[in-house]
């Protein structure tokens, strides 16, 4: 835990002239307001902190929209990116009653709450998290969207005529990008497992981070975005985490590996069964899978996400589990071979999620099935090793964000364990994503011109 001590020594040793206090709104967009450091910022900002109007967030009203937002010193950083020595912290956010409690919608305070519920459950004392991002690079992209006027532009450097997995120098044109997008993150205290060409043709990457547990991962997510749309700015550049920006070409997900520790220890191991897994971990995908489909309305959150999750390009559609294939929504890597890295991949996720809503969720449906004994193989979820093109009877996630708010409507009580997910954010969340849904449904798109236009 930091403490005002290491803070101040940081303020010192980097000649820091202002604190950054960076706060994410209900659908996971960054926002950040700047203070002068004066002598007494530091104790103003832990003591009094900073009002805010929360309904500017997204957020639903509780008892005002006035809300005061202060530092959380474990996450103080460096800002990379700004001119003057500035020291960047994430925010917890309070309401304005007489306790200064937290705000249960608060989306980091979530986050904590669904890992603090693992130790009151006695199932674990940590979860462990390792994502990885897709994206892809443009030279130049053009966009707007008006009444009478609806379209995008899109430049890229690269083309291949085949698939860009690993595709190597000098024909791979943005390594030394990644590389020093590695270097950044380093300097931020987010280590990088590695970076490579994703299958992509048109420019599209994969970093992926080391494991860390729930809150700092989600935190960690954040700042990448951060550095990374930073970094191609700098460049001139133009970097995207839209799950299918472009047509007939591989998507972009957010791939999440993850398992539980007890005493330091993987409790998702268990030699000489499948997979080497245990009941726990096998329970933990039971959860996952049965809640798959309102799962979908945090891990795939926009209308773009379901372009992406259609067959082929290796989008993980079945609400299955398996250790091969990679269309099954769970996938257990068989190249582990460290007992301490026994985990899941769940294969859904994208980068336009809230990342600390899309942990919560995942964990709190683990824990669900974990607490109700949910066998992944006896609700038939698996495990499926072959061509599911050949299986009968598989379910598949939602079609569309519509259908995934539909299930989530219908299936959320396990969310609300230990009253981790407030009710009244799951309504908030429906409503603001289905007026997504409503804006892209009556606006006409470019393809309907070319197919009915002259029809």
């Amino acid at each position: 835990m930091a403490s005002l001590d290491d803070i101040s020594w940081l303020i010192s040793e980097h000649a820091v002239e202002f604190i950054d206090l960076k706060t994410l709104d209900l659908v996971g967009r960054l926002h950040h307001i700047t203070v002068p450091l004066q002598e007494d910022t530091l104790g103003r900002l832990m003591g009094e902190g900073i009002g805010f109007d929360g309904s500017s967030y997204g957020f639903a009203r509780v008892q005002s929209s006035d809300m005061i937002i202060k530092p959380d010193l474990d996450t103080a950083q460096i800002d990379l990116f700004r001119e003057r020595p500035t020291l960047s912290f994430y925010t917890d956010i309070h309401l304005t009653d007489a306790a200064r409690s937290r705000f249960p919608q608060d989306v980091r305070w979530i986050a904590m709450r669904a890992e603090r519920l693992l130790s009151e459950l006695g199932i674990a004392d940590t979860s462990c998290w390792g994502p990885e991002f897709e994206y892809y690079i443009f030279s130049k992209v053009e966009y707007d969207t008006r009444t009478s006027a609806s379209y995008y532009r899109v430049q890229h450097m690269e083309e291949f005529a085949h698939n860009a997995y690993h595709a190597c120098s000098p024909f791979d044109l943005y390594d030394d990008l990644r590389d020093e997008s590695c270097f950044l993150l380093k300097q931020v205290g987010i280590p990088v497992k590695y970076h490579h060409h994703e299958v992509g043709e048109r420019g599209q990457q994969e970093i992926e981070l080391f494991f860390d547990p729930l809150l700092r991962t989600a935190d960690n997510i954040v700042t990448t975005k951060y550095i990374l749309f930073s970094q191609a700015v700098k460049h001139g550049l133009h970097i995207t985490f839209m799950p299918k920006p472009l047509y007939q070409q591989a998507g972009s997900g957010l791939h999440v590996h993850q398992f539980l520790k007890r005493g330091g220890v993987n409790i998702f191991h268990e030699p000489g069964r499948y997979a080497s897994f245990s009941d726990t971990g096998r329970f933990y995908i039971g959860g996952l899978l049965r809640h798959a489909r309102a799962l979908a309305a945090f891990t795939n959150p926009s209308t773009n996400s379901y372009k992406r999750l259609v067959p082929g390009f290796e989008a993980p559609v079945s609400i299955t589990f398996g250790m091969a294939n990679r269309i099954s929504c769970v996938r257990i890597p068989r190249y582990i071979s460290n007992p301490e890295e026994t985990r899941l991949e769940y294969r859904p996720p994208d980068a336009t999620a809230n990342p600390h809503l899309m942990l919560a969720a995942m964990l709190m449906a683990g824990i669900d099935g974990i607490v109700n004994r949910i066998d992944p193989e006896e609700a038939g979820f698996g495990p499926m090793d072959g061509d599911l093109a050949e299986q009968s009877g598989l379910t598949f996630l939602p079609r569309n964000l519509a259908e995934a708010l539909d299930a989530l409507e219908t299936d959320h009580e396990f969310l609300r364990r230990g009253d981790v997910f407030p009710e009244s954010l799951i309504r908030q969340w429906i409503d603001v994503k289905r007026k997504e849904v409503h804006a892209i449904a009556t606006m006409p798109h470019p393809f309907e011109y070319k197919q009915y236009f002259t029809h």
